[in-house]
């Protein structure tokens, strides 16, 4: 398996994208802290890369509205990939093709 990336990349990876989504909607930490609850050092601890509790890590996320981007870390396995797809409309009906009729003939044909 060349492909497969270690856990510590993965945190790493995560707290620089928490980090940057954080400062892109004008976040300090110490706000973070008090909407999330969770403390500036284990705030200041992901976003460096280390490693910090389950727990803290969703206090974060749902502080920063990402809460339902939660349920695609793992994927209900009952539910099919298509329920994941955003849908553009939800149809309330279904209405019966119309018949076409053919209304060009050959000229062989009566």
């Amino acid at each position: 398996m060349k492909n497969v990336k270690n856990t510590g990349i993965y945190i790493k990876e995560i707290g620089a994208r928490i980090k940057q989504y954080r400062i892109s909607a004008g976040i300090t930490q110490q706000r973070l802290e008090e909407k999330s609850g969770v403390s500036v050092r284990s705030i200041s601890r992901l976003e460096q890369g280390a490693s910090i509790q389950m727990e803290s890590l969703i206090k974060i996320l749902i502080a920063l509205n990402l809460s339902q981007n939660i349920e695609l870390l793992v994927p209900d396995s009952t539910k099919r990939p298509s329920y994941y797809l955003a849908r553009k409309t939800i149809r309330s009906r279904v209405r019966p093709k119309a018949k076409k009729e053919a209304t060009f003939k050959w000229g062989d044909e009566q």
